[in-house]
């Protein structure tokens, strides 16, 4: 889940605009939470570790934070927009996944497919990226009740979006996508806590199997009393 943009300024006199300099300094920052917190945890992060490892002074720092919980905030939110347009790219190139839409109605041919392939894009981000998985699924507890409100609304969201991806409608489907993602965020955090990125993506054959299992059910089938596709 890594930001293209978290790069270092020039040395020396530059032209970039104030906007872009701060763009980057913000990016920098957000990744340095993440690795520091990564290997102390939040309690025992200072913004001192975090500026020294993102190389960037305390003025800036508070010119773009109010404290160490608005910079973990922030790296909070880029780590879950990150998050989700890697799954984005898997199900729709990009499309649909963000967080003022939703999976594209036209997906409704392949929804089992499409899960499969936003479930793995999931895992493999959050194996490739493990400092902010465990800033995004771990270190979240420690940072307090604005930050669990944070992720508990993303939960939400993305439960939403599993319905809407699987085009169940009715409460007990709404349900059981609900349970999913819940269920899912427990053994994903569990392995990324142990820093085991192998466990992480071993999920993915299970999940979909389940899934599956549910879909065949008839819990997860879209509740329109039609085939899927009609």
């Amino acid at each position: 889940m890594q930001e293209s943009g978290a790069r270092r300024l020039p040395r020396g006199r530059h032209a970039l605009p104030r906007a872009e300099v701060q763009r980057i300094q913000r990016s920098r920052l957000c990744r340095a939470m993440a690795d520091v917190m990564a290997e102390k945890g939040y309690v025992a992060t200072s913004v001192a570790d975090v500026l020294k490892r993102a190389v960037v002074s305390r003025q800036s720092f508070y010119e773009l934070f109010e404290s160490k919980l608005d910079c973990f905030m922030a790296a909070f939110e880029a780590a879950g927009e990150l998050l989700l347009q890697r799954i984005a790219e898997a199900v729709d190139d990009g499309a649909g996944w963000a967080r003022d839409g939703g999976p594209p109605a036209e997906a409704a041919g392949d929804r089992l497919g499409l899960f499969e392939r936003a479930i793995t894009a999931y895992l493999r981000a959050l194996s490739e990226e493990m400092s902010y998985a465990r800033l995004f699924l771990v270190e979240v507890h420690a940072a307090g009740p604005e930050a669990l409100q944070r992720r508990a609304g993303l939960q939400d969201y993305i439960t939403q979006a599993l319905a809407d991806l699987l085009g169940v409608t009715d409460e007990a489907g709404r349900f059981a996508c609900h349970v999913i993602v819940a269920a899912t965020s427990a053994m994903v955090t569990s392995a990324v806590a142990d820093n085991d990125p192998d466990a992480l993506r071993a999920l993915g054959p299970r999940l979909i199997a389940h899934v599956r299992v549910l879909w065949d059910a008839g819990v997860l089938a879209p509740s329109t009393g039609q085939p899927d596709g009609a």
